[in-house]
């Protein structure tokens, strides 16, 4: 006989499954900008799909370990805006894997972080820190300048220009330039959304690139570039397809800007950490060992009490019906004694 549940018990289920979906849902998702798991207009889901979709594989890491176990000439790195500064031992890290290599790939633009960082390298761009504005060459308002000047090379391949969102401008020291504004833009030095006597319209650096090893760095004054809707600004995709070809793997550094969800450092830490990975299959081995062991004795019980509540006699049953059920008139109640009545009862009632 199919059992029937309340609308109580019902209700309780669906909002049961509804809290454990928003939890999963919480835990896996974030809010943060430049995040590769924010898939609103400022976070960064865009450009890590834009690095699968160049033939390569993305990971987001969650510590600097991460580039001691990467092959270091078939990857890049993306460090966006990081919120926190890295220790001698990360930069080190980091050194080394461009020294081997790999393509370090840095965009800031206000924060503080970003400048020792790149010194520590050992890199000579400066993120300048200061708003840069054209009121020519821009999409919509000064503040979303348009870099329409493109020095060609692999990392600049099909890119005819790149569009920033409230960026800055870089200071090469000596680097080479890769994209450059108009000659309209300027820096807005008081932040009062004018063009002041004393600020003059020029050309300003906003990528460079530099050589450390057999590696390079990759440097942007804006990661506003790569947020989900600069990505749909002419030429920001292609370039960060043009940053992301030919290499294998593209890292996605958010060990010091802390936005990852709780649920995905779970699962994060389960894919880079294989001793892990075998205790949590060593354990779940030993739940399916378990259950296998248990589970038939558990039927079994459950099964014998069935068939003792099947066989008694009448009388209990419906001394039982009555106590669980006072409520219950008498035609009911002997509806329902029919439907239990096997044929072991009525030989014992006919008896």
């Amino acid at each position: 006989m199919a059992r029937r549940y309340n609308l109580p018990t019902l209700l309780a289920g669906g909002l049961a499954a509804v809290l454990l979906i928003s939890i999963l849902w919480a835990g896996s998702t974030s809010i943060t900008a430049f995040s590769a798991y924010n898939s609103e207009w400022d976070g960064g889901s865009t450009v890590r799909a834009e690095a699968d979709a160049v033939g390569g594989s993305s990971i987001v890491a969650t510590d600097t370990e991460i580039y001691e176990k990467v092959q270091s000439n078939r990857t890049a790195a993306v460090v966006l805006s990081p919120n926190e500064p890295y220790t001698n031992a990360e930069a080190e890290r980091l050194q080394q894997f461009v020294s081997d290599g790999g393509t370090l790939i840095v965009a800031d633009d206000f924060g503080s972080n970003k400048n020792p960082l790149l010194a520590e390298l050992g890199f000579s761009t400066r993120v300048d820190g200061r708003p840069v504005r054209d009121n020519i060459d821009n999409t919509q308002l000064p503040d979303f300048v348009v870099a329409t000047q493109v020095t060609e090379s692999d990392v600049t391949e099909n890119v005819e220009q790149i569009t920033l969102n409230h960026g800055s401008v870089l200071e090469p020291n000596g680097a080479s330039v890769l994209v450059q504004t108009s000659s309209f833009a300027y820096l807005d030095t008081n932040r009062n959304g004018e063009l002041d006597d004393e600020e003059s319209v020029q050309r300003y650096p906003v990528v460079t690139t530099e050589q450390l090893g057999d590696g390079r760095a990759v440097i942007i004054s804006d990661p506003s570039v790569f947020i989900n809707a600069m990505m749909e600004r002419e030429g920001n995709a292609r370039f960060a397809q043009a940053l992301f070809s030919g290499h294998e793997t593209v890292v996605f550094d958010h060990s010091h800007s802390g936005d990852v969800p709780q649920f995905i450092r779970v699962v994060l830490a389960l894919q880079q950490n294989p001793l892990l990975q075998a205790l949590i299959g060593l354990g779940l081995l030993g739940v399916i060992v378990l259950v296998s062991a248990y589970l038939p004795s558990i039927l079994a019980g459950r099964r014998q009490s069935a068939e003792q509540v099947l066989h008694a006699p009448r009388g209990q049953l419906r001394e039982g019906l009555v106590g669980r059920h006072p409520e219950w008139d008498e035609d009911r109640l002997n509806r329902l004694m029919k439907g239990f009545m096997t044929d072991e009862n009525k030989e014992r009632e006919d008896d």
